[in-house]
């Protein structure tokens, strides 16, 4: 195990990083509700993005109050919603992804190399797995 204040450093440059580059983001109009074809519930759209549950909740309001998502009733459960992209919404979640995605390349690529983004990429695969890995052993 590595000594304590050496993982707590590399804890804070991760977080540093992490908050840096979601700032640049934060200023963009960046939502996603693409990644799955069927309409989901809150909590399992909640799974798949980068997002506290208070502001997807938000996120959500203000799409659907723009016609970009649409609310149905829950067949399986009359007190659920399922939330989806409307027509709009999915052209507009494409060109907005694409623009992410250039300004994704643009802020890893300005202070990384290839070898550093492959390396950094593993990396937090590796404590993303351990971490799946533990929270079933503590459940």
């Amino acid at each position: 195990m590595a000594e304590p204040s050496l993982a707590n450093d590399a804890w804070e440059a991760l977080l540093t990083a992490h908050a840096a580059v979601m700032k640049q983001f934060a200023a963009e109009d960046t939502w996603t509700l693409s990644k799955d074809p069927e309409p989901l519930r809150l909590s399992e759209l909640n799974r798949h993005v980068l997002l506290s549950q208070p502001a997807l909740s938000r996120l959500v309001e203000r799409l659907a109050e723009r016609g970009l998502v649409s609310r149905r009733a829950d067949p399986a459960d009359g007190r659920g919603v399922r939330l989806s992209l409307t027509a709009a919404g999915r052209a507009r979640q494409r060109a907005i992804g694409r623009r992410h995605a250039r300004s994704v390349a643009r802020a890893m690529t300005v202070g990384l190399t290839r070898a550093e983004m492959t390396q950094l990429e593993m990396i937090c695969r590796k404590l993303a797995c351990a971490s799946d890995t533990r929270e079933v052993v503590l459940t």
